[in-house]
């Protein structure tokens, strides 16, 4: 089982005609991805890698029902291209632009809260379920890295992504689902509202989070963990622990404000609240190789 998507979920791309739109569709395609229409204002009647292109999203929706859209715009088109694919009923979309605005973000998340939506991202690697479908930028050697498991992975970053999943499979593990949350300012989808889907996921035996400085979605993980609403054993790596203090990092959400956010805050919420947090990437699948042998 998966959890955000599987082979049967039927995905949409918005921007599909573009550079980016039409090579990461390919890959998709050949990776097992149900992606059954794109979106391109003045493109209907066009085909990429054998999908249908329309003029918009309802057009598209209406002939090819889809469950998940996948957007290839810019940062500024962003809201809109959202809100186009809201308004088609759909209820999964992942943005994978980079700097939405700010009030943009706001807006958004506000909009798929109130329709019972889930946007995912921006500036987010995209989402995969190993072995079934995928979501956004995941290379050509992608099976090598990330393998079929029983591991759920959400993630921050997209370069540490990469180096802590060839940890978990090193340690003869895989991944049931990776959720690439973002690194914007505001995270349209936080880690504790994937959590639950994870812990309901039968086939998921632990989750795995990389996380960073800045923002409070690690604490908010903890939080849910002592609540009760997430059960299974959880390992954290969290980018930025060597940083000196006002070093300017990559990504917009990692930023310290009002004296939270500090890879200190994070690691004594999680490890108060009972997860393992590892002190380098490395360590990651010899902490889920030692929690999981106390489990059973």
């Amino acid at each position: 089982m998966s959890v955000v998507l599987d082979s049967s979920t039927r995905v949409l791309v918005q921007g599909i005609t573009g550079r980016e739109g039409s090579f990461w569709t390919e890959h998709m395609v050949n990776y097992g991805t149900n992606v059954v229409a794109g979106a391109t204002p003045g493109r209907e009647g066009q085909e990429v890698h054998g999908v249908p292109v329309f003029h918009t999203v309802r057009r598209a929706a209406a002939e090819f029902p889809a469950d998940a859209s996948l957007l290839f715009v810019p940062p500024r088109f962003a809201k809109d291209a959202i809100y186009e694919a809201l308004d088609a009923g759909i209820k999964t979309v992942v943005v994978l632009s980079e700097g939405i605005p700010l009030h943009d973000a706001l807006q958004i998340r506000r909009a798929a809260l109130s329709e019972g939506a889930m946007v995912i991202g921006g500036n987010t690697s995209g989402v995969i379920s190993t072995g079934e479908a995928m979501m956004g930028f995941f290379p050509y050697w992608i099976e090598r890295v990330y393998r079929p498991g029983r591991i759920g992975i959400m993630t921050r970053s997209g370069s540490l992504t990469n180096e802590v999943t060839a940890q978990i499979v090193k340690a003869g593990f895989g991944a049931s689902t990776l959720v690439g949350v973002g690194g914007d300012s505001v995270p349209l989808t936080r880690f504790a509202e994937v959590l639950p889907m994870f812990e309901a996921d039968p086939e998921t035996d632990a989750v795995v989070i990389i996380g960073e400085l800045g923002g409070t979605m690690e604490e908010e993980v903890a939080e849910a963990i002592e609540a009760g609403i997430f059960t299974k054993p959880l390992v954290a790596s969290l980018g930025g622990r060597t940083a000196p203090k006002g070093t300017k990092m990559g990504h917009a959400g990692a930023i310290i404000t009002a004296g939270k956010g500090t890879v200190e805050d994070k690691v004594a919420a999680l490890t108060g609240a009972g997860a393992l947090v590892a002190d380098r990437p490395s360590s990651v699948g010899e902490m889920l190789q030692s929690v999981l042998e106390k489990v059973g």
